[in-house]
């Protein structure tokens, strides 16, 4: 897992410090990818939604896919062995 965090603003917190709150977000590498570079994935995920990034770039300069964790899930059931 990554050592940093991505902090999320909830949409109700405003500019004068009402309703504030943050959530933290930490990246788990995919037991796949090596300390070579081969197969670098990094996954996050929330309640309701799922984020995949490339973790050989660094934090925040690369694409993130962000999708519906039920959509995770499916895929997910339809890649295991056996499914």
């Amino acid at each position: 897992m990554s050592d940093q965090l991505k902090w999320i603003k909830s949409s109700y917190s405003d500019d004068e410090g009402d309703n504030c709150l943050e959530a933290a977000v930490g990246w788990r590498k995919s037991t796949y990818s090596d300390s070579e570079g081969g197969e670098c994935v990094e996954v996050a995920a929330c309640p309701t939604t799922i984020h995949i990034r490339d973790s050989k770039l660094p934090a925040g300069t690369g694409p993130e896919l962000t999708i519906p964790a039920p959509a995770w899930q499916a895929f997910i059931s339809a890649v295991q062995p056996g499914a």
